[in-house]
């Protein structure tokens, strides 16, 4: 009883702690207490007082104590006096939370040895989970199978008939400690600057998401006086996965059968700890809102199909997930040379041979079998990965900044570029390294900058063959999506855009061998071998299969709809386009896009000069990528002497006006009229007016150029002995209306053939257009005034 007390009265000493003076003294009554009670764990402290520590130190209006699974605070609403927030301006402060939190500190230590004994079991609030999470726990399918889904469920699913929800996440000390800690960013990425009332499941349609960021964990907001030490949440993300996520000190033994193995060995116990804090990180924050979260494969296993569309939507992921995303990727991705036989099971799903039964779903969708673990963390993070930067860039609102994409982005080319990340890239996370920072021991500071700074001379190697292989949709498929985003987006920030543009394209031909080895690939999955021998000279075509299949799984159910400007049609994600010579090709599309950041330079304001040289830079790299000059758009004889003739023509339709178009624009190229909705269309009448297009399109045969067009008129001749009267009026009125129908049939037909002659298709989306809308309301308000004033005029005229 004295313990519950004494816990009582540390958990009111937390609550209280506003001020750093106050969350100090709170810390190290926290350690006193945690030493004095080592020797019994204590599980008043764990019941009582560390929800409240949870509470204050990533600052949520409340965290349900064990065994509860309600919550008084709105989901999602953090407070303002988070310790964690605090510390970002406070170095001191960080770093006696930091000696908190550590993984060697006095809390994860007490914290194990609960976990050690089984004390004390939480239940983790259900509307704080992922929401497709969320959405599969309300479900009415057996705890048995949910549990199967994913190994962030095995395990922790239990039947609740208290609570509304059917099922509950039962988790230990660590468990729940960590569910927290992985919550605290995607909490403020989807609060910052919305209302607590609003739901989650609305949030696509709020830009303030897209423009909010994590203080402690957007690089760009902090001041250049700010010190690197102060970024307590990276250094812990950082500390944990070094600690409890070692990459090549675990061998995974998977299968193993309970008859023979009563008990988890320590390589087992650590290896289930590190498993559930990565697929926690995953879960968090990649998949999250994702409506396709599990693969195809693991559906197909399970006979299980889940309307997570039709309920979370076409959500953008959540901002301001960048730097910690980058920091969990590159670690999990550092010095991960993939060998062939990883590479093998990767790619074809081979489980080796082991004693008890196989697992479908932990064959395919957990880790494999490998000596060096990096290779299974990379099957694990491959697809959540792709579909996090895709899903970024695709369901981007209009309108929105570019910020959170621009961290997207660069979270995509680290992955791309493996090689260039080495160990001593996370010294700046390393306390010991800070303080030797802090303390101005400048050679100290100039030999930790060198080894920092020899991973930039890292280039890539035949080493990591497999690893490009194994992640080929991401050097290739990814690229013409960011194509698509880059055309959507360039007029709003065209530097970016254009910087962004230049270190992709300097990623793909900064290496011949990377390059030889994509167009390799290419050659290959469009290609069929003469003969089935050819799969064995070539091992390129080994993975073929796996690319097909990763197409297919990675890019479910992510396409546009054709009104919001789509680069990803329905057939795109059952090929590849980037050295494709057709319309959609990477080779056509960054000529537009060219074009068009010329035209974008040319009418902004200040200094271009970078953007000047970036353009001239990715002219000279699609000369590498394609093998070929970059070729010139035709022009006349008269406008080659001006070079800003017709630049407006070209670009018109982009924001479409009246009198603004040619007979040109009637032409339905697939780009004018999947464009993204401008600000001067209505978008409802736009998307109305382009489906009314197709369907006339499709109707009149307008998308194809048949060979009977050119057939001349048919002739249909009369017998003989046929006689036709025409007697009276209505007769001849008749005869007159069939003959002018025929005209006009003729008419008609002719039309449609001199349409389908020249591919012309009907295009009514020009009647969106808001000045158009505004010119007709004007037309029919004068009319209407018209009519009053002249109704009004014969009233009064006989008084």
């Amino acid at each position: 009883m004295d313990s519950q007390n004494r816990a009582q009265d540390l958990a009111t000493t937390v609550l209280a702690a506003v001020a750093p003076p106050e969350i100090a003294a709170a810390c190290s009554a926290v350690d006193s207490f945690l030493r004095r009670h080592a020797s019994d764990q204590s599980r008043a402290f764990f019941s009582v007082a560390l929800p409240a520590l949870i509470c204050r130190i990533f600052g949520f209006d409340d965290v349900p104590p064990p065994s509860s699974s309600a919550s008084s605070a709105p989901p999602g609403r953090p407070a303002s006096t988070a310790w964690i927030d605090q510390a970002a301006s406070d170095p001191a402060l960080a770093g006696r939370l930091l000696a908190l939190l550590a993984p060697d500190g006095i809390l994860i230590s007490s914290i194990s040895a609960v976990d050690r004994h089984a004390l004390v079991r939480y239940v983790f609030p259900i509307e704080r989970l992922p929401e497709w999470i969320r959405f599969a726990l309300q479900s009415d399918r057996p705890s048995s199978v949910l549990s199967d889904l994913c190994p962030l469920l095995k395990g922790r699913v239990k039947e609740d008939a208290v609570q509304g929800s059917p099922y509950q996440m039962q988790l230990n000390a660590f468990e729940y400690f960590m569910f927290w800690f992985a919550y605290y960013p995607v909490c403020r990425g989807n609060s910052e600057g919305s209302d607590a009332n609003v739901v989650r499941k609305s949030r696509k349609f709020r830009l303030e998401k897209w423009t909010s960021s994590l203080p402690v964990l957007c690089s760009s907001s902090r001041g250049s006086r700010q010190k690197p030490e102060c970024n307590l949440y990276l250094q812990l993300l950082y500390a944990y996965l070094h600690v409890f996520v070692p990459k090549n000190r675990l061998s995974y033994q998977p299968y193993r059968s309970s008859l023979l193995h009563y008990s988890l060995s320590y390589d087992d116990t650590a290896f289930l700890q590190a498993e559930f804090l990565v697929h926690t990180f995953v879960h968090f924050w990649m998949i999250d809102n994702d409506f396709s979260p599990l693969p195809m494969n693991v559906c197909r296993s399970f006979g299980l199909s889940f309307p997570y569309k039709a309920v979370l939507g076409e959500a953008p992921p959540t901002a301001g997930l960048g730097d910690v995303l980058k920091v969990l990727v590159k670690y999990l991705n550092c010095d991960s040379t993939v060998s062939g036989t990883e590479t093998r099971h990767m790619m074809y799903g081979e489980s080796p041979k082991s004693k008890g039964s196989l697992d479908v779903l932990s064959s395919r969708n957990v880790m494999l079998c490998c000596e060096n673990s990096v290779g299974s963390w990379n099957a694990v993070i491959q697809r959540p990965l792709y579909r996090f930067i895709l899903r970024s860039f695709l369901f981007c609102p209009i309108g929105a900044s570019i910020k959170n994409a621009s961290q997207v982005f660069y979270l995509w080319m680290s992955y791309l570029e493996p090689w260039n990340t080495s160990p001593e890239e996370f010294s700046k996370f390393d306390p010991a390294e800070m303080k030797k920072e802090v303390g101005g021991n400048e050679n100290i500071d100039k030999s930790s900058k060198g080894k920092q700074g020899r991973h930039i001379d890292l280039q890539y190697s035949p080493a990591w063959e497999s690893y490009v292989l194994s992640n080929y949709l991401f050097y290739s498929s990814l690229v013409m999506h960011f194509l698509g985003f880059a055309h959507k987006f360039l007029h709003t920030n065209v530097e970016s855009v254009i910087q962004m543009i230049h270190k992709v394209l300097k990623i793909l031909t900064l290496s011949k061998e990377l390059l030889d080895l994509i167009r390799k690939v290419d050659v290959v999955f469009h290609s069929k071998p003469a003969r089935p021998s050819a799969y064995s000279s070539n091992d390129a075509y080994k993975y073929i299969p796996s690319i097909c299949e990763q197409l297919q799984d990675w890019e479910d159910g992510l396409c546009e709809s054709d009104a919001d400007g789509s680069f990803l049609h329905e057939n795109w994600n059952h090929d590849l386009r980037l050295f494709s010579d057709g319309e959609d090709g990477a080779h056509n599309l960054l000529q537009l896009l060219v074009l068009r950041a010329e035209h974008e330079i040319q009418i902004s304001s200040g200094d271009v000069s970078n953007s000047i040289q970036a353009l001239d830079a990715i002219r000279s790299q699609m000369n590498i990528l394609f093998g070929g000059p970059l070729k010139k758009p035709r022009t006349s004889t008269s406008q080659a002497d001006d070079p800003h003739h017709g630049r407006g023509e070209i670009f018109t339709p982009k924001h479409p006006g009246i009198g603004q178009r040619t007979w040109a624009d009637v032409r339905y190229k697939g780009d004018w009229m999947r464009r993204p909705i401008s600000d001067t269309e209505v978008a409802w009448l736009a998307r109305l007016l382009i489906r009314f297009s197709d369907w006339l399109n499709e109707s009149f045969g307008l998308g194809h150029v048949d060979d009977s067009d050119s057939a001349g008129p048919t002739i249909v001749e009369f017998g003989r002995t046929e006689v036709c009267n025409v007697e009276g009026p209505k007769e001849a009125l008749n005869m007159v209306l069939a003959l002018l129908g025929s005209w006009l049939s003729l008419f008609g037909n002719a039309v449609v053939r001199f349409m389908r002659a020249h591919r012309i298709k009907i295009n009514l989306r020009v009647l969106a257009s808001k000045k158009f809308m505004m010119l007709l309301l004007l037309y029919a308000v004068f009319c209407a005034a018209k009519k009053v004033l002249s109704v009004a005029f014969v009233t009064v005229a006989p008084a």
